[in-house]
């Protein structure tokens, strides 16, 4: 029973640790902006072409855009299967539009960069740590925080925009194939409908949460490398538990956003639905 208090409040005294570090480093955005410019602007180049490798090599563009692709495929042929069973097959390119800008695009985007920018901030971070470099920033009256903290959120945030839309671009072509060239829909009847229900709206509320997934992912993973202990098997376990943390997160926070954006009972309004 001792054990499972200590566990407990153990639990409890990291959470507040990490939501500390989360609050500092969202109120610690206009000092980065305002002193660590280059900083931010080298981050968004290694996440977009260099180490992070969006770009270069297939890398994490080539995750999104094959993870967008399969899983809008698996939209288009069963929802093309569920509506043709009440004979709405043609009406498929309404749930293409809809799936597809709401929750499949942002969501894989977000998982993409957990799983291949995420883990290496909490690397990164936790190297420093157990190499005893942000005790040494300290030292030298450096604010280890924003500089560790602030500029990787910054970056991300102005990185997964190209990201999120090639998702979204991928998401798009696949339920067009899946529909239209393996299962013979009429082209035409299908962008109709995919068209009527897209809006400018949806696409920008989905952006909206592209966005935030990036910062919620950004700040979890690297507060987990920057209180990283035990030595490099301890920078291990963090990474996989920022990866579990951030997956979570994630899930939850899409609800709560889809909620909020569309609310309990979504519309299609030009539908009159």
């Amino acid at each position: 029973m001792a054990r499972g208090r200590r566990s407990a409040v153990d639990l409890l005294a990291a959470a507040g640790l990490h939501f500390t570090c989360y609050l500092k480093a969202i109120a610690t955005v206009p000092h980065v902006l305002t002193r660590y410019r280059r900083d931010v602007a080298r981050l968004v180049g290694e996440i977009s072409l260099g180490s992070a490798s969006l770009l270069a090599g297939g890398g994490t563009i080539g995750v999104v855009f094959a993870m967008s692709f399969v899983s809008s495929t698996q939209v288009g042929l069963e929802g093309y299967r569920g509506l043709d069973l009440l004979g709405l097959s043609p009406m498929t390119g309404l749930a293409a539009a809809v799936v597809n800008t709401r929750e499949i695009a942002p969501l894989v985007a977000s998982i993409a960069l957990a799983a291949k920018v995420g883990t290496g901030f909490t690397a990164q971070l936790g190297a420093m740590r157990i190499s005893e470099e942000i005790d040494a920033l300290e030292a030298m009256s450096v604010r280890s925080l924003p500089y560790l903290v602030s500029t990787r959120m910054m970056a991300a945030f102005l990185s997964v925009v190209p990201l999120y839309l090639v998702g979204l671009f991928a998401s798009y072509l696949a339920t067009g194939i899946a529909v239209v060239q393996l299962n013979g829909v009429s082209e035409g009847t299908y962008n109709y409908y995919f068209r009527l229900v897209l809006t400018a709206d949806d696409v920008f509320f989905s952006l909206l949460k592209a966005v935030a997934f990036a910062i919620v992912v950004t700040l979890v993973h690297c507060a987990y490398g920057y209180y990283a202990s035990g030595g490099p098997e301890g920078v291990g376990k963090a990474a996989g538990r920022a990866l579990r943390t951030s997956i979570v997160t994630i899930t939850v926070a899409d609800v709560l956003l889809s909620i909020a954006f569309w609310g309990v009972r979504p519309t299609l309004p030009a539908l009159g639905i």
